[in-house]
């Protein structure tokens, strides 16, 4: 099998293409070509934490690699082999740790030994999924199927200092462990709260917000009110989580300066909303990360809400790396994915 092609600028363009061929070329050992990185973008080319994930894929599996450079556009990727190992990540900016460590911890999953990752950067940063998200539904939708990790929150880091800090435990995938995930049937019985994070902002904001999370007319079984102290940025977000017996699903609101509150709830809640009522079984963002693992097993299925450009991209990235296809079907107010190895 040789070096794989792509044309970043394909698709919805951005840094989920670059991130997904470089995770799948250090799993299958073939050889990464990408043009036109984030093409689509306002400023192209690789950005800082698009070099952290490139830096970071290198290091775990002592790649070669040329283009690895700020403002980049074009990278050529040689994997060697996968090492397990106690890494050290630092983004040097708000840039996402979630998008490093998605980077790596399929990759870190076929080593021979466990591996602690810590990564230094973005925890709750508007333009990726939160720590809340990682912890509570990504690690948890992959567990089933044999991928196993735990991660804790050591720092809070928001946009624009960063400055957060994530520690991963990544255990060896065995082959006799996990099956495909058959993620179809809505959530049974969903549960509702909610987490108001302000960092360094007046306590007006959080009692305003609670309030608006109570008018909204969603069932709350709780919301808490959290006043972070150890984060170096001024910040905020609202994240909702909605929970049954077998998922939880996180949506998001972040605050902003010149932001309203009201603006922020509307957000968080219309997404918790439009989920709850497509009768989905998970919703778009952790849809688009269980894509890479559904290939690696060739099966499973999901319904999601929402088909999003990132979904579909990361499919046609998968798909030229892994002898995988995907279907998609309309139905009602959902799409299923269904996952077949060729």
């Amino acid at each position: 099998m040789g070096t794989v092609h792509i044309d970043g600028s394909f698709g919805e363009g951005g840094g989920q293409v670059l991130r997904t061929g470089l995770t799948l070329a250090a799993i299958t050992g073939r050889g990464l070509h990408i043009d036109n990185i984030r093409a689509n973008r306002p400023k192209p080319g690789l950005g800082k934490q698009h070099l952290a994930c490139v830096e970071a894929a290198c290091k775990i599996c002592n790649a070669g690699c040329s283009g690895d450079k700020i403002g980049s556009t074009k990278l050529d990727f040689t994997p060697g082999g996968v090492a397990a190992g106690n890494y050290n990540f630092v983004i040097g900016s708000a840039g996402s740790a979630s998008l490093v460590i998605q980077t790596v911890l399929p990759v870190l999953f076929f080593a021979d030994k466990p591996s602690t990752v810590t990564v230094t950067g973005g925890t709750h940063n508007p333009w990726a999924p939160p720590f809340d998200f990682l912890k509570e539904s990504y690690l948890p939708g992959i567990a089933g199927m044999g991928f196993k990790a735990d991660c804790k929150l050591l720092r809070f880091g928001f946009y624009p200092a960063g400055g957060g800090e994530i520690v991963f435990k990544v255990q060896p995938k065995r082959t006799d462990e996990g099956n495909p995930p058959d993620l179809c049937e809505p959530m049974a019985g969903p549960k509702i709260s909610a987490k108001i994070y302000t960092s360094r902002l007046p306590v007006q904001i959080a009692q305003k917000q609670h309030k608006l999370l109570l008018d909204t007319g969603l069932d709350f079984e709780a919301i808490e009110n959290i006043n972070v102290t150890d984060s170096v940025s001024a910040g905020n977000c609202v994240v909702v989580r909605i929970t049954d017996k077998k998922r939880t699903i996180v949506f998001t609101g972040f605050g902003s300066r010149g932001k309203p509150s009201e603006k922020v709830i509307n957000e968080v809640v219309t997404q918790a909303r439009d989920f709850l009522n497509s009768g989905a079984a998970i919703d778009s963002h952790l849809a688009d990360q269980l894509l890479i693992y559904m290939a690696m097993q060739r099966a499973g299925k999901f319904t999601t809400n929402r088909l999003s450009k990132h979904l579909t991209t990361n499919m046609e990235v998968i798909k030229k790396f892994l002898p995988v296809s995907f279907v998609v079907e309309k139905e009602h107010d959902y799409y299923r994915v269904l996952c077949t190895g060729l």
